[in-house]
């Protein structure tokens, strides 16, 4: 069932904006409420910073509506945007689930994830992690290589769903590594995976470095090795990269953005950019941001937006191609 959740009765900002229907008359943006489609399931990564990006717009813009879309890694909520009316009021927080990892896994996919959108930003990413109990008898990434292959098919790893950027994240490092025996152990959530590697019962689980995630490392009931970054992240710099441990091109991260449907107004994609751009620019959203597991992404709209995703596109398909793994 779908679940609505209004964010806020602000007056929306007076912006006028024009263009051409006929012999329409000039029209405002935005003279409604925005619906923010989040393609996931309430309390997931994705809620959670969709909901944050719309708590610091709607002083500017007015009501945002929140409507949670979960299903097929993202691809359900992705969808439902990319053939609404192009009109500005229906817009998307789209990831590197919905607009590279999903579109790349399906023979078919419901929607062209270039084609079919306008980006207006791209605001934050979070970066996966390699994650182990502290009883496994390894310190670093390089041991742990070490450790998988002198015993091979002996190893487990958790990841939250079959095709997400933890699953892929995990799969991507068994490739860089030479090609490791270990095996997924596939959750539909990250709560539970993560309080079986606290209990032991998995060795290690591939998540994104979360505040949860960074909390529990430091103190002492996980412990990370490193993070899949191209530059150590700014919540936990103490934490090595996976490239640092050796392993070239070793990034696999979810990066966010906002999604128009492809014929939106070039004038209303610049005023959601502008607007992002703005609470981006403040230093109390960028800590909250940083407080709660993401990266801060600043000045990196439209165009720059659009071939940020066309290069994970690009980088992530042969990648999955040879895993063989196929999205829920």
């Amino acid at each position: 069932m779908r679940r609505r959740d209004f964010l806020g009765f602000g007056l929306a900002a007076a912006f006028p904006f024009a263009w051409t229907r006929g012999a329409h008359a000039q029209e405002r943006y935005p003279s409604r409420p925005i619906r923010l489609v989040i393609p996931s399931v309430p309390a997931g990564v994705h809620d959670v910073i969709g909901r944050l990006w719309a708590e610091r717009i709607k002083p500017i813009l007015g009501t945002i509506v929140i409507d949670n879309r979960g299903g097929g890694g993202g691809s359900i909520g992705a969808n439902d945007v990319a053939h609404a009316q192009p009109d500005g009021y229906s817009i998307l927080l789209g990831s590197t689930s919905s607009h590279v990892l999903v579109p790349a896994a399906m023979a078919r996919p419901l929607y062209d994830p270039v084609k079919d959108f306008a980006a207006v930003s791209v605001f934050a990413f979070s970066s996966t992690s390699v994650v182990i109990n502290p009883s496994l008898p390894v310190r670093s990434l390089q041991e742990l290589i070490a450790y998988a292959k002198a015993n091979p098919g002996k190893l487990s790893y958790g990841a939250a769903g079959v095709g997400s950027i933890t699953h892929m994240a995990g799969e991507f490092f068994k490739q860089r590594a030479g090609g490791l025996d270990i095996v997924m152990v596939p959750y539909k959530g990250i709560g539970q995976g993560v309080a079986d590697l606290i209990s032991g019962q998995i060795p290690m689980f591939s998540a994104n470095a979360t505040a949860q995630i960074l909390e529990l490392h430091r103190a002492g009931r996980v412990r990370i090795l490193a993070v899949n970054s191209a530059d150590r992240i700014k919540a936990a710099p103490d934490i090595p990269t996976s490239i640092e441990s050796g392993l070239s091109g070793m990034v696999a991260q979810t990066t966010f953005g906002i999604f128009a449907p492809a014929g939106t107004p070039p004038a209303i994609v610049a005023r959601l950019n502008e607007v992002t751009q703005q609470a981006m620019a403040d230093e109390a959203f960028q800590k909250e941001l940083l407080r709660v597991g993401f990266e801060p992404v600043l000045g990196v709209g439209g165009e720059k937006a659009a071939d940020v995703f066309k290069n994970e596109l690009v980088r992530w398909t042969p990648i999955i191609k040879a895993s063989g793994v196929k999205p829920e």
